[in-house]
């Protein structure tokens, strides 16, 4: 992998913190002004919005009448209140305007309506960094200069360019499969797939890990078919409903390989021994295994030597490829059945050709290359042992994400507001109902191009605003 150009960091003057959400009770509220610093929003250079506060207009009482005195529904109000109250629950999105730092890595701008400042990210999900790889750049900017800026159609109707023939070849291969077949993100890869899957096949029972992204069920609930839900990484749970259907029913089990906001892995040698064993097909979902584990970057399935057991792999080309885009391997027939039945491919436009180049350049490039992964578990290992010295309730798992459990929506979005303004440090808050309810959390996830420094400037900051708030330290 190539250098990124040097920077140490610095650890910035602490900035004013912010406003105190008036959500929490008194005692946070007193803690929220950290030691030597007084409360002055007007020299915060970053604004409103990065700050926590929500807009003008949710910040304003809500207009409780649902309809209008005509009798039609008022669509402003119901807007409004629906989104008052997503707020009020500490559950509002708040977009950081971010502008990463090409060869600098993870150093990024944050903009705001009263300048910018220098950050950190923290919760990148290019884990690999591989989304300024000068190899990967370069595809990007050929492609670019040769193709143009678009595909100029759907993959049926002139949107099909060379790269994206020699890159679904070359996800075939990463996977052991007969074909591949590109998407245009990760989230239309499984809702496109599944729901083609599972609608088409006459009678089939979809059978779903409880914890499976929402992509995956959007895809099983569009295709209307009859669904059961067994319970998370539980293969004996699988075998007891699989045993239930009446036998000769077409059969499909869905399942993840790194489940992205626990980071726990599945028995995927298990559940497929109980698929095989009731004639059920397998779909798996690698997106946040692909590039980071295996001796070629093909997930868990190649690193546990499983990829032939699984009838459909899916993966991202967002995640450690560093790109964008989604895709399914798979055998020639199954591959060209969703590509001819799938609507979610058929009729959208292609991937751009420099995005084809860029991704192919990133897969060809960490098949080969191994330093990328061996630094990376590097870092992770080390924010481990940071965290578990200072006390820091992270949440232990076999693999590469670290989340940091909070437990509560409002407080979690503080502390990542806190970090922000005082640290420098981009985290973002992870809430209902991206996890349940009681489970919130600051999802770290560490990169190879993380630093010892960065790690010790992370922590510390943690720790004392850990302090402060007078939050429950790990045993």
């Amino acid at each position: 992998m190539s250098k990124p150009k040097t920077n140490e960091l610095t650890t910035p003057a602490p900035m004013t913190p912010i406003p105190a959400n008036p959500l929490l009770p008194p005692s946070a509220r007193a803690a929220w002004v950290l030691p030597g610093q007084a409360m002055d929003p007007s020299k915060c250079p970053i604004d409103h919005a990065v700050r926590g506060l929500a807009p003008d207009y949710l910040r304003a009482a809500p207009d409780d009448a649902a309809h209008r005195v005509d009798g039609g529904m008022n669509y402003e109000g119901f807007f409004r209140r629906q989104l008052h109250d997503l707020h009020r629950a500490g559950n509002y999105r708040v977009f950081c305007d971010l502008e990463r730092h090409a060869g600098d890595f993870p150093r990024a701008t944050l903009r705001g309506n009263r300048g910018r400042a220098t950050v950190t990210i923290w919760c990148s999900n290019d884990y690999l960094g591989m989304g300024q790889d000068p190899t990967v750049l370069a595809a990007m900017h050929e492609a670019v200069d040769r193709c143009g800026a678009g595909a100029g159609g759907t993959r049926n109707i002139s949107g099909t360019t060379h790269y994206h023939v020699l890159l679904e070849r070359e996800l075939a291969d990463l996977h052991l499969k007969e074909a591949a077949l590109l998407f245009t993100s990760g989230y239309v890869s499984n809702w496109a797939s599944l729901c083609t899957l599972a609608s088409c096949l006459p009678g089939c029972v979809v059978l779903s890990d409880e914890r499976n992204h929402a992509s995956m069920i959007a895809g099983i609930r569009h295709s209307r078919a009859e669904k059961q839900i067994f319970k998370h990484n539980d293969p004996e749970d699988l075998d007891r409903k699989l045993a239930a259907l009446t036998p000769g029913t077409p059969k499909l089990v869905a399942f993840e390989s790194i489940y992205s906001m626990d980071g726990d892995i599945s028995p995927i040698a298990e559940l497929c021994n109980v698929a095989d064993a009731h004639g059920a097909m397998t779909y798996l979902d690698e997106v946040h295994a692909v590039g980071l584990y295996g001796p070629r970057g093909g997930g868990i399935a190649e690193r546990e030597g499983l990829s032939h057991r699984l009838t459909v792999i899916e993966g991202t080309l967002a995640k450690a490829f560093g790109v964008v885009g989604g895709y399914i391997a798979g055998s020639a027939a199954l591959c060209d059945f969703v590509r001819s039945f799938s609507s979610g491919f058929i009729f959208t436009s292609a991937l751009p050709p420099s995005v084809a180049a860029a991704a192919l350049a990133s897969v060809r490039h960490l098949k080969t290359s191994h330093s990328e992964r061996q630094q990376h578990q590097a870092v992770v290992a080390l924010l481990r042992r940071r965290l578990n010295a200072a006390g820091l309730p992270h949440m232990t798992n076999p693999s590469h994400i670290v989340p940091l459990m909070v437990g509560d929506p409002v407080l979690c979005k503080q502390i990542s507001d806190v970090l922000l303004n005082n640290y420098r440090i981009y985290l973002q808050p992870i809430n209902y109902p991206t996890v349940p309810l009681g489970t919130e959390r600051l999802r770290i996830t560490p990169s190879p191009l993380h630093t010892e420094q960065d790690v010790d400037h992370l922590v510390t900051a943690l720790s004392a605003i850990w302090s402060e708030l007078g939050l429950k330290r790990a045993a």
